[in-house]
């Protein structure tokens, strides 16, 4: 499904973590991988030659892998210039680190770069938060999922294709909200009772899993969602959390808040949001 993945590099660490990602998920796919860092307005010299060492690293680490990869070199806006690369290239996936201002900006108001990427990019973007730099390859992925799932081949196929790249398990996870009784008050379903009204959505998410032969097992606890994925990853050490991206209305914005913002500023592992393509 993936034939060429962009990795969007710049000086920072954070990204190159990224780039690591994408050329791991590039070598289980088959694709090619891009390695694109953008000059923007005002931006040095110097700065500019580390983002440019650091698209070499990336490529070099990814050619040893046997992956066929190139390096690119724009100036100019980078979401313009990555959004000009990706319709050029034809690419499938945009693998994009987060800067440390965008873990405290909401989806909604004045989005930072890689937010305008994340939604505005013609095709799927994995937005990744790195917290821990040592623990890049992960052998137990959380994966949060709802009671109904956008794009289900689409996220199936990625956290499969993460899986495979490093030998790990998925750990699928689903919070439930208490059923409301007139007279009753809240009321919480046991695990059996969940299991009995899983979603369709649910079912065909685990059939695309096992068409991949990966391992995964399924979770449900009671809570509240972006709390309860933050506990269940520090405490049963997850090494990475793979989240769909949504972006709510403003209404729904300011009186519920998003889960996926949430995550992103408590998550206490590396964090990939991943959007996939319209």
């Amino acid at each position: 499904m993936y034939r060429t993945i962009l990795a969007a590099v710049n000086e920072h660490v954070n990204s190159e973590i990224a780039g690591r990602y994408a050329k791991h998920l590039a070598r289980i796919t088959g694709a090619r991988l891009l390695v694109c860092s953008v000059r923007e307005p005002g931006q040095s010299e110097s700065s500019f030659e580390l983002a440019r060492e650091t698209s070499r690293r990336v490529q070099h680490a990814a050619r040893d892998l046997g992956v066929e990869t190139e390096c690119l070199f724009r100036e100019g806006n980078p979401v313009s210039e990555i959004s000009d690369v990706v319709r050029n290239e034809g690419v499938d996936l945009a693998v994009i680190a987060t800067r440390r201002q965008d873990v405290h900006r909401r989806f909604g108001r004045r989005a930072a770069t890689t937010r305008k990427l994340l939604f505005k990019l013609p095709c799927s973007v994995a937005l990744v938060r790195v917290v821990h730099l040592g623990r890049i390859h992960p052998s137990e992925i959380l994966m949060p999922i709802k009671e109904r799932i956008d794009d289900i081949p689409s996220r199936a196929y990625f956290a499969a294709m993460m899986a495979k790249a490093f030998d790990a398990k998925i750990h699928l996870f689903h919070v439930t909200r208490p059923m409301r009784k007139f007279f009753q008050g809240e009321q919480h379903l046991t695990p059996v009772e969940w299991d009995e009204k899983s979603s369709p959505d649910l079912a065909r998410l685990i059939s695309h899993l096992d068409g991949y032969q990966v391992q995964h097992e399924k979770r449900l606890t009671p809570g509240k969602a972006a709390k309860s994925i933050a506990i269940e990853a520090a405490a049963r050490r997850r090494d990475l959390i793979i989240m769909g991206a949504s972006k709510r209305g403003l209404l729904d914005l300011l009186l519920r808040g998003n889960p996926v913002e949430e995550v992103l500023r408590e998550t206490p592992c590396n964090l990939i949001i991943l959007r996939t393509s319209r």
